[in-house]
């Protein structure tokens, strides 16, 4: 019998807090200690969202926008973000990660992806095909907002869907 959306839903709520604590907790080893995981995440969104608006960013995080442009200068203060006029709008800054950021993101990553590596190492390789296969299964479920695939609009600061 295969299980229903509850069973697996339950199932969901119980092993992915674990797999994400780990991944926060390996991420946080590797980065910077002058860098707050608030401004780890920061750097994070604006690698997956090049030209993000601060309002963008600050909604990810959580932030009021005088709360994130603070954080935003120290950023740019250390060369890890540049913050530039977008080519349409005067008003609006875009964020993209300069070099040093990008290399300090990457960093951790790679160290994140073998220390999971190392974890998954333990299971069979038909126990890693269901992982695998699990992970593209859930990645469409949840890499959208309401049904509908949510991304950075490169012309305002609003979320827009397509």
């Amino acid at each position: 019998m295969f299980p229903s959306s509850e069973e697996c839903a339950s199932r969901v709520l119980e092993v992915v807090p674990l797999v994400i604590r780990a991944i926060r907790a390996e991420m946080r080893r590797h980065r910077t200690p002058d860098i707050s995981v608030s401004q780890f995440r920061t750097l994070a969104f604006i690698n997956q969202y090049p030209g993000a608006s601060l309002s963008e960013v600050a909604e990810f995080i959580g932030l009021t926008l005088p709360s994130m442009s603070r954080m935003v200068e120290g950023l740019v203060a250390r060369d890890l973000v540049r913050r530039e006029t977008h080519p349409r709008d005067r008003r609006r800054l875009t964020l993209s990660l300069t070099q040093q950021g990008l290399a300090m993101l990457k960093t951790a990553r790679a160290a994140t992806q073998r220390f999971l590596a190392e974890r998954l190492a333990a299971s069979s390789a038909s126990e890693r095909a269901v992982v695998a296969q699990a992970m593209l299964l859930l990645k469409p479920l949840f890499a959208c907002d309401n049904g509908e695939p949510a991304r950075p609009s490169p012309a305002g600061t609003r979320r827009v869907r397509p």
